[in-house]
């Protein structure tokens, strides 16, 4: 009885607690047994309770600006704060989207200056004599002796490539009865044709006046035609320096061929015939030279008239004709240049003289 006795106030003693405890939670006596541990129970919860708010961070839909990829969604999950990350993932979809954007507005800006006018294109020789004038004011006073040149020749580059080497080492009268006869054998000139050149034997060429040379001439222009190296269309798109490398191939066709070819039947503005003896000529009068400028000296002396140097070249022959006039005719035979083609130099002086009239007239086969 008295170890009861004894016993009994720790349980009147426990009841307070039973009354005030919350159902679930452990008996007091445990608590009472570990006193050290009571202090780290409320702790506990505090940690998981954070972690389980972390965790729940990834459930929440993201935001509007994670949808660049998966670079930026990994940035943003390792970051508690979204609002710098936010920002720095706008930025580099605004300037990624700008960029493409400049590109864009750039090309077509790069490709404009490489459109080229030809000459006869409306409003073009006016846009070249003011620059003639502004850039050299010894050209000023020719321009105003002289009506404006006109490049009204629209035949195909092949008929004017053909027409170029039939004329050649002819007088104006002759070439232009061979000429004749050639388009004739043709069916007219609209017949002249890479495959109806190359139809035609060198018998029936002789017959019209056409040489031997000059037919091997006719045939190697044909056949590069024919096999795709040359077409119209490729020569009116191809740029001047493109031309001339490729025209330059074709036998019989030389420099000048190619430069009067450039100038009077594509009308390129800025082609300078360096080898033109007539334009060398007219450069040398108006600028006073004491000798004949060399070829290589051209480019040098007639660099402020780009990109209209075709149409300076026009008036360095109009210089020449008129100075021949007041001579003794021996200028005058200046006037026309040398065919750039195998010869010696007795037979290109001599072609110089016959192609006088061509110039006289209007420039002639190819004006």
């Amino acid at each position: 009885m008295g170890d009861q006795a004894q016993s009994q106030p720790p349980d009147s003693t426990a009841v307070p607690p039973d009354s005030n405890s919350t159902p679930g939670t452990e008996p007091p006596s445990d608590l009472s047994q570990n006193p050290p541990n009571a202090s780290k129970i409320p702790i506990r919860p505090q940690k998981i309770r954070k972690l389980s708010s972390y965790s729940s961070l990834p459930k929440r839909p993201p935001p509007p600006t994670d949808t660049d990829g998966d670079d930026s969604k990994a940035i943003i999950a390792s970051k508690p704060t979204a609002t710098p990350t936010t920002t720095t993932t706008t930025i580099t979809t605004t300037t990624s989207a700008t960029k493409p954007k400049r590109r864009n507005s750039s090309h077509p800006s790069s490709d404009l200056p490489k459109v080229i006018k030809p000459l006869s294109a409306l409003g073009e020789i006016s846009l070249a004599l003011q620059h003639l004038r502004s850039s050299d004011p010894l050209i000023a006073d020719l321009i105003d002796a002289h009506p404006p040149p006109t490049f009204d020749s629209h035949q195909p580059p092949f008929l004017a490539l053909t027409k170029s080497i039939l004329y050649q080492q002819l007088a104006n009268k002759a070439g232009t009865s061979v000429y004749s006869r050639f388009t004739a054998l043709c069916g007219g000139e609209n017949g002249v044709r890479p495959e109806t050149v190359l139809a035609l034997s060198t018998h029936e060429l002789k017959q019209i006046g056409v040489s031997a040379r000059k037919a091997s001439y006719l045939y190697d222009l044909a056949n590069k035609y024919s096999t795709g190296i040359l077409s119209d269309d490729l020569v009116v798109r191809m740029d001047d320096k493109s031309l001339f490398t490729l025209l330059s191939m074709v036998k019989g066709i030389g420099s000048w061929s190619v430069h009067m070819f450039m100038i009077f039947s594509l009308h390129r503005p800025d082609v300078l015939p360096v080898s033109d003896l007539g334009v060398r000529k007219g450069v040398q009068l108006l600028y006073g030279l004491e000798e004949l400028p060399r070829p290589s000296q051209m480019d040098q002396l007639c660099e402020k008239w780009r990109p209209y140097r075709s149409v300076g070249a026009w008036y360095m022959w109009r210089l020449v004709e008129g100075k021949g006039s007041q001579a003794d005719g021996a200028a005058a035979a200046l006037v026309q240049p040398l065919q750039q083609v195998e010869q010696q130099q007795q037979t290109q002086q001599q072609h110089q003289l016959q192609m006088l009239d061509n110039v006289n007239g209007g420039v002639g086969n190819y004006g």
